[in-house]
């Protein structure tokens, strides 16, 4: 009888463990990336909208609004809308709520005449978990500039990772982490 009770008491789980909590990735169909040039001009919008979200069969569709002017900063911020939802979600304040979750990546290709650098960090943002603002200071990148030189054709890939590696070495492949959104634009320098 004790053999028996010993058995029973060894074979049972333990079933009031709490499931690991499941952060979702985004749904993002809209990315937004606003360029402003310092001191006055034309503001340049580049725009990637997926209507049915990263992965549907809808390819997305790609707009640049214009040129960019040679030797020129451009004050840049990128706005993320899920309008799968109604009214559209501001996908922002998730990104910012989590910012030490993620991170944006620009990278120029083609020839561009661009560099770009972070004008944001962790510390500009208020966790969602605590309520206070970060601590750390790795870069975010809804805020950025981005400064042109001579006239140049070539690409701008704009991509935002989830759970990136912080810090990094600036690089998609260096920093890990699974994609939210990507999208390569064609621009030209005049």
């Amino acid at each position: 009888m004790l053999a028996l009770t010993g058995i029973l008491f060894t074979s049972c789980s333990d079933d009031d463990d709490t499931p690991e909590e499941v952060n979702e990735e985004e749904v993002i169909t809209t990315m937004t990336v606003t360029l402003t040039p310092q001191g006055g001009g034309t503001t340049i919008t580049l725009v990637s909208f997926d209507a049915d979200g990263d992965d549907g069969p809808i390819e997305p569709d790609l707009t640049v609004s214009g040129n960019l002017a040679a030797d020129t900063t451009y004050d840049g911020t990128i706005v993320l809308l899920n309008t799968t939802e109604s009214p559209a979600e501001l996908v922002n304040e998730e990104i910012e709520g989590e910012a030490d979750e993620h991170q944006f990546f620009f990278a120029v290709g083609g020839g561009l005449n661009v560099t770009t650098a972070y004008a944001d960090d962790e510390s500009d943002y208020v966790s969602e978990a605590t309520g206070e603002n970060f601590t750390t200071t790795n870069p975010v990148g809804i805020d950025f500039t981005l400064t042109t030189a001579a006239a140049s054709t070539g690409t701008l890939n704009v991509t935002l990772l989830h759970e990136p590696t912080k810090p990094n070495d600036g690089t998609v492949a260096g920093a890990g982490g699974e994609t939210d959104i990507t999208a390569t634009f064609a621009l030209t320098i005049e």
